[in-house]
């Protein structure tokens, strides 16, 4: 499989919308929790407050993971500035379409900001058509990937 046929896959795997699990860490304190995810154009953003501990430790620190069942990825997180600034408004519209009870209750305040993981390494837990298990382990920089059989 192909570098660009591995990253599609992953993202195929996540669809529009996940709750994803996200790990951050600051002076080696991990610390998880679930984010409301909008995945658009093969990229992962979700919305925090600019008040909250998983926010201060982002800045702090941008190196974390998220995850949803089998797919795993490993990256940066980018503030891209408050959920209202104009260039934000494609989340804004897909917020309200798919997760419309936090939109209305939070989109619009003037500390919510816009957080996306930028993806370094993926690891894929996924099965073939012959449900025959197996492990793609995507390397984003070096745009390279492994195939692990594991059953």
């Amino acid at each position: 499989m192909e570098f660009t046929d591995a990253f599609t896959h992953c993202f195929d795997k996540l669809g529009q919308k996940k709750i994803m699990a996200l790990a951050s860490s600051l002076h080696d304190h991990v610390t998880v929790r679930n984010v409301s995810c909008i995945i658009h154009e093969q990229r992962i953003f979700f919305k925090t407050d600019k008040h909250f501990r998983k926010t201060k430790q982002l800045l702090e620190n941008p190196n974390v993971a998220i995850c949803h069942w089998g797919v795993q990825i490993e990256g940066i997180a980018k503030n891209h500035g408050l959920v209202t600034d104009e260039d934000n408004r494609f989340f804004q519209a897909l917020y309200d379409k798919y997760w419309r009870t936090s939109y209305t209750a939070y989109a619009h305040e003037e500390t919510e900001i816009l957080i996306e993981v930028i993806p370094k390494f993926i690891e894929v837990w996924d099965q073939d058509e012959n449900n025959n298990g197996f492990q793609l382990l995507i390397d984003v920089d070096k745009q390279s990937v492994r195939i692990n059989p594991y059953d």
